[in-house]
């Protein structure tokens, strides 16, 4: 699975203007599955951004996780994470996930998240969602997790 995460002060997710998804500070955490991905991946993703210390502690460090901090975590599917640029100007969106696989892990990823922590927010699997935030930092760090 690929995911690229941002530690945001806020941020929010719109379908037809209406907001269905949100935090305060925390993670936005866009996600693309993979077509060799599977719910084994799905959660160690999540046990690792869960744990991921890029949050600051007393001394101003980055030395505190999501959870340590109580932040909340919005999460998005993107396939176009997956692009692929080497040919021509039209990026391929071939490294994707068939779109069934995709909902099935991105589902599966949100029940992990939910089980793990307890502010947990979504976006809408292949709507076209308007994603607002407010980057903190910035801190923005690209993941790709495999099996």
């Amino acid at each position: 699975m690929i995911a690229l995460l941002q530690r945001v002060r806020e941020a929010r997710v719109e379908v037809a203007g209406q907001v269905i998804g949100q935090i305060d500070a925390g993670f936005l955490m866009l996600v693309c599955a993979e077509p060799t991905d599977t719910e084994a991946i799905a959660e160690k993703l999540i046990a690792k951004v869960l744990k991921l210390r890029v949050f600051s502690d007393e001394a101003g460090k980055m030395n505190r996780s999501l959870q340590d901090v109580g932040g909340g975590l919005l999460i998005v599917s993107q396939f176009t994470l997956a692009a692929d640029t080497a040919g021509g100007n039209r990026p391929s969106f071939s490294g994707a996930a068939p779109a069934e696989l995709g909902r099935r892990l991105y589902e599966h990823t949100l029940a992990i998240a939910r089980r793990d922590h307890p502010v947990v927010a979504s976006g809408e699997f292949g709507a076209d969602m308007q994603v607002h935030l407010v980057n903190d930092g910035p801190v923005t760090i690209p993941m790709r997790m495999a099996a």
